[in-house]
């Protein structure tokens, strides 16, 4: 099973759209003073200072505000675990088999949640949506754009990579219900079983091709294969740092792309992860010290990852802490050490690079989505508010300041 990216059928802003006149901070190079962003058919064209604007193009003025590429919320759960919605809402887990690489969070995501206007007050364009880690093997996460009608017209990447979980919530959610696994030796047992299945159904079935046979599908170890194949990362939901030398172990023996979610405790193993080019998804930062494998929760740990050469991205683990939240833990993540450079990339380009979506978004460069938020003020500056968010050169969400009070356009009122 092939990871899929689309162009998707996201409604994007035909005709030519230049946003001038800004602080452009690109992210992948340095900020440009009074520059500019040119847009043609949803995709920029060019970046810079003094860039040619065609006769017909529409001109946003951004004189006074700064012009980033949208925020990337690297893991989060808008959309399938609704607010305010109760048992109704919630479809984060399939509690009920501890195996569940077939199922997808694109199959749950409701666009009407009000996480995803957070999400645009919060200047974040893009979420990986993913299922939650109550199983040892949770599911396909996907990438959407943060504003849409049906969900099918806001994915990029699906799967975006495969969600898995190690200590705590899998041996709770299974011990309560006294079956394997109800321990970590369990959990780590379930894994490992079902990626072997999978490696032998891999054989198999490319054995039936070749011999031109008829062969019987199982929708657990086609999944299961794209992540042996390297195609789709595996996202390791972990906190301590026992924990993390599991998820470290695993993937020495199949081989995958791993990714460590959360990373409570990385920080204590942070030259491991550096020497061995492990990326950490690091958060839900504005938390209690909730269950025994978070003691560790700290602002200073992501600047201590960085610090030691991993590669960090930094997430809200909506709705743990609100999605609108992504910024403000960058900003005190900074007044705890993280580098302020570092703290930007870890809420924009290093999410997309860490889990494949670079190619699309994360920085403000020609051929990427136009997805851009102008921002009043320095967007680490904690009084600072996204005034206007653009998806695809399509003008999505604006502040009005005498109304005291952001408005998200209709998406069902596209014209």
């Amino acid at each position: 099973m092939p990871r899929q990216t689309s162009s998707s059928t996201f409604p994007r802003r035909q005709g030519e759209l230049a946003v001038v006149g800004g602080r452009v901070v690109p992210i992948v190079g340095e900020p440009i003073e009074n520059g500019t962003v040119l847009i043609k058919d949803g995709v920029i064209t060019a970046v810079g200072a003094g860039v040619k604007i065609g006769k017909k193009a529409e001109v946003i003025d951004a004189t006074g505000q700064w012009v980033l590429p949208g925020f990337v919320e690297a893991h989060g759960h808008v959309g399938v675990h609704e607010e305010g919605n109760g048992w109704a809402g919630q479809d984060t887990n399939e509690m009920t088999d501890p195996v569940g690489a077939r199922f997808r969070a694109l199959d749950a995501i409701n666009p009407a949640d009000e996480g995803f206007r957070d999400a645009l007050a919060g200047g974040i364009t893009s979420v990986v949506v993913k299922p939650g880690s109550g199983n040892p093997i949770g599911g396909q996460t996907v990438a959407i754009k943060s504003w849409g009608r049906m969900v099918d017209e806001m994915v990029f990447a699906q799967p975006c990579s495969i969600k898995s979980a190690l200590g705590e919530n899998p041996k709770r959610v299974y011990g309560e219900k006294k079956q394997t696994p109800s321990t970590r030796l369990g959990v780590a047992a379930v894994i490992r079983e079902a990626l072997s299945k999978a490696q032998d159904y891999q054989a198999k079935r490319d054995q039936a091709e070749q011999d031109g046979k008829p062969f019987d599908r199982d929708a657990n170890s086609e999944v299961l294969v794209s992540v042996l194949t390297g195609e789709v990362p595996w996202c390791q939901h972990t906190h301590r740092a026992d924990d993390i030398a599991t998820a470290l172990r695993l993937a020495d023996e199949f081989g995958y792309r791993l990714v460590i979610n959360h990373g409570t405790e990385g920080h204590l193993l942070a030259d491991v992860l550096a020497e061995r080019g492990v990326p950490v998804i690091i958060g839900p930062l504005f938390t209690s010290r909730s269950k025994v494998e978070v003691n560790q929760r700290h602002l200073r740990n992501p600047g201590l990852l960085a610090k030691a050469g991993v590669k960090i991205a930094i997430t809200t683990d909506h709705p743990v802490v609100p999605i609108n939240f992504l910024v403000y833990q960058a900003i005190l993540s900074v007044k705890e050490g993280l580098d302020p450079r570092t703290a930007l990339e870890s809420i924009t380009i290093n999410p997309a690079e860490i889990l494949g979506l670079a190619d699309r978004v994360g920085s403000l460069e020609p051929g990427k989505d136009a997805d851009l938020v102008l921002w009043d003020g320095d967007p680490l500056e904690i009084m600072s508010r996204a005034r206007r968010v653009i998806i695809e050169g399509r003008e999505v969400y604006h502040y009005d300041a005498d109304a005291g009070t952001g408005f998200t356009e209709d998406p069902y009122q596209i014209s």
